[in-house]
């Protein structure tokens, strides 16, 4: 199995590309910091740091990696069974044009062998959205060869991969927790799914999409805001506090409701599964800072991510949204000089107001009680 994965940051190689070189695939990495590159192709091999209660090191061998822009790249995705990602939702759109290019290649060369596309990104559907990318660059006499030959699958995934320590000298040193979750559309792949362990097929992933955001994005992200707020500086100090970990969890079982109305989610099962992610965010072997955990709040607070989509989702169901609330608030409440998106932030609450700037931001209706809600808790925390 020839396997091409975009992206070669922490997650690329302590995650995805991880599970391919564990297949034994032929794997070689794609991106555009040299440093990386050189050194992955100077050593063809990595070690990853599994931390938790049975710490280990684990090496990767037979790895390569080429520029995300060249025509080495394009030469790959013709070859290739298998392309992967995790760059980031906002790189998705940059690398489309090389995957485009690599397609138009295989078409031409007559490779008619499938070939699956999976986005493991942080998002709703990305490989749908990346599919949509590629297809805007796409010749519209591709378009149909494409269709037929190549699968855009998309995938849910969960791993926590914080940046490496600032003190380390080793540009491929990775620190990742024991659990890992890679979740696939099996209904999208052309031929037959590839055998890789740790990837998990199924018929359903919105249940599964919903699920990892509603609980682990979700209470992700309410740590590091409410941590902020308390002047915590990791997500492990900020859960561990009484006062956060009570909101945090509040919103995920408010979240957790949605999930059980809408996919008939087991309750019990689903409480374990919120206790599994808030031990998660206890692990002392992971240093995550809440500034990097709560950076891109814009985002983080739009219409279809961690906290608008379960709020949207109480309103549906008619459900409490009390804590889901207090955390929308605390984001607002993000402050980072090293964030773009944070300086923005500040900029729309001091042009626009709380309320019309939170209605710009989320895309929830003016007239909601919810957005009220959120301004009300969002005054008491700037006066606190």
């Amino acid at each position: 199995m020839k396997a091409l994965h975009f992206g070669a940051g922490n997650i690329g190689r302590g995650f995805i590309g991880k599970l391919l070189a564990d297949a034994h695939a032929e794997l070689t990495f794609a991106d555009v910091n040299q440093t990386l590159l050189d050194e992955l192709n100077q050593r063809k091999s990595y070690q990853v740091h599994v931390v938790g209660d049975e710490s280990r090191i684990e090496q990767v061998n037979n790895v390569s990696a080429v520029n995300s822009g060249s025509e080495q790249a394009v030469d790959l995705i013709a070859e290739a069974d298998i392309v992967t990602t995790a760059v980031g939702p906002q790189v998705l759109a940059k690398i489309a044009g090389t995957i485009a290019k690599g397609l138009i290649k295989r078409h031409q060369q007559g490779n008619t062998q499938p070939l699956n596309i999976i986005a493991c990104e942080n998002m709703v559907r990305g490989t749908s959205q990346l599919k949509h990318s590629v297809f805007d660059v796409l010749p519209q006499d591709e378009q149909a060869w494409v269709e037929q030959h190549v699968g855009f699958v998309d995938s849910a995934v969960d791993r926590i991969v914080p940046p490496a320590e600032a003190n380390s000298s080793d540009p491929l040193e990775v620190t990742v927790e024991t659990f890992s979750e890679w979740i696939v559309d099996q209904t999208q792949f052309k031929g037959p799914p590839p055998a890789i362990a740790g990837m998990e097929l199924t018929d359903n992933l919105m249940a599964f999409v919903e699920r990892k955001l509603f609980t682990l994005n979700t209470g992700h992200a309410i740590t590091a805001y409410l941590g902020q707020r308390a002047n915590l500086l990791t997500i492990r100090d900020a859960i561990l506090d009484p006062q956060v970990r009570q909101v945090v969890r509040g919103a995920m079982e408010e979240s957790g409701a949605v999930l059980i109305k809408r996919y008939g989610f087991d309750a019990d099962k689903h409480a374990a599964y919120i206790n599994k992610i808030l031990s998660r965010f206890e692990n002392p072997y992971l240093h995550d800072d809440v500034e990097r955990v709560g950076r891109q709040p814009l985002r983080k607070l739009s219409a279809g991510d961690r906290l608008i989509k379960p709020l949207l989702g109480t309103l549906e169901y008619d459900l409490p949204h009390g804590n889901l609330i207090k955390g929308i608030a605390a984001a607002m409440s993000y402050r980072s000089e090293q964030d773009p998106q944070a300086k923005e932030l500040v900029e729309l609450l001091e042009k626009l107001g709380p309320k019309a700037a939170l209605i710009q931001i989320s895309g929830l209706p003016a007239d909601s009680k919810v957005v009220e809600e959120a301004v009300a808790a969002y005054n008491t925390m700037q006066s606190q």
